[in-house]
């Protein structure tokens, strides 16, 4: 590894959104996610059933292991030697602790790495205010500085093993009967409040989070359709809304959309979750028996596409982002219609549900490092929290 590298960063941080361990963790770790929302015991006991029916341990925890030596193998095989440190915002490993440790060892300037590839507030923005009270509550605040990679939703590594998920799971319709005509191919991604996802972009650049989507998904049945003479209609639906009924989220559900599906006379439905890297609790338990029940209701054949996990494609891309930062690259190009993100969040982007202007113009992690400030700021109307160095 060169001095410039090392000088650059101290260990790259795998950022994920963590999970119980066992069945006496999954209220607690309910209740860290919703601190502040007011949502009702009641409420989480419904969403703890799904925990607690799949043995109470998230697989999340085990996946972002996987993902953070995979990782950490592939900058190894590329004469990287930068550690790859692993934190969650939920549950343990905590952010906070996970600092405290990089501290001590000296890792001061760190990279993170989400397990989250698009923009919205809750997949971008609200990491990096993650990233700030951790800073605060570790006391590192002006010794340990964290950036955070783009948004990938839009990187080959990121696409393609979607992409051979969707052609296996044609040809396995195919062999049970079921032609290309007679199947819907039906995106999955967590559903948010609409007015989040208007803020997910700038001002200038709009509604991120959904059009992000959309061009991710048509850039993964491009490359299915290529070189074959048939190719099925798809569609965006959403999953894992957790909000109060009388505010607005994003629509369809996919379990409606499976049910118009059966309705439509058609036979089957290949269910893809292209907004998700890993296949955790939400995948398992809203796609996999959800929705399976939902397919099954209407006679119709259903299989769900993996997600990248531990591809070594996707592996890789996560590593080509690590380098951009490491090297002040420029951002690798999209493989999407929409250009490729900024290797750094641009000023008033991702906000939670209204754009507002920041404090002294600091809007990112970057913006902050240079603003001299003394202290962390963190701010509940959604504005993105940073660090000086």
């Amino acid at each position: 590894m060169t001095d410039a590298a090392r000088s650059g960063y101290d260990a790259v941080l795998l950022a994920s959104f963590g999970g119980p361990r066992g069945p006496d963790d999954v209220m607690p770790f309910l209740r860290n996610v919703t601190r502040g929302r007011g949502v009702p015991d009641e409420r989480l006991s419904e969403v703890a059933a799904h925990y607690l029916a799949l043995g109470g341990a998230s697989p999340i925890n085990a996946q972002a292991m996987a993902l953070r030596d995979a990782l950490a193998g592939e900058l190894s095989r590329r004469g990287v030697d930068l550690p790859v440190l692993w934190g969650n915002r939920n549950w343990t490993p905590y952010l906070s602790d996970v600092v405290v440790d990089a501290a001590g060892a000296g890792l001061n300037r760190l990279l993170a790495v989400t397990t989250s590839a698009y923009s919205s507030y809750s997949s971008c923005r609200q990491y990096r205010e993650d990233f700030a009270a951790a800073l605060t509550e570790s006391e590192t605040v002006g010794t340990v500085r964290i950036d955070k990679v783009r948004p990938y939703y839009d990187l080959p590594g990121f696409l393609q093993p979607f992409a051979d998920g969707v052609a296996r799971a044609l040809a396995d319709a195919a062999d049970n009967g079921c032609g290309a005509a007679d199947v819907e191919i039906i995106f999955t991604t967590h559903s948010l409040p609409i007015a989040m996802a208007e803020a997910s972009g700038t001002a200038a650049e709009g509604q991120l989070y959904v059009s992000q989507h959309l061009a991710a998904c048509a850039e993964v049945m491009r490359r299915v359709a290529d070189g074959r003479a048939d190719a099925p209609t798809w569609q965006l639906a959403y999953q894992s809304r957790s909000g109060a009924p009388h505010i607005p989220w994003l629509e369809p559900d996919v379990c409606d959309v499976i049910a118009g599906v059966g309705r439509s006379g058609r036979r089957g439905v290949v269910v893809v979750p292209i907004g998700f890297v890993s296949d955790h609790v939400e995948v398992i338990w809203d796609l996999d028996t959800e929705a399976a029940e939902a397919a099954a209701a209407q006679g119709l054949w259903f299989t769900r596409v993996s997600t990248p996990g531990t591809d070594p494609r996707f592996v890789a891309e996560l590593a080509d982002l690590v380098l951009e930062r490491v090297t002040g690259a420029g951002p690798t190009p999209s493989a999407t219609a929409l250009p490729a993100r900024p290797n750094t969040c641009p000023p008033g982007c991702c906000a939670g549900r209204s754009r507002r202007p920041t404090t002294a113009g600091a809007d990112s992690v970057e913006d902050w490092a240079g603003s001299g400030y003394a202290r962390t700021v963190l701010a509940a109307s959604g504005i993105c929290a940073a660090v000086p160095s």
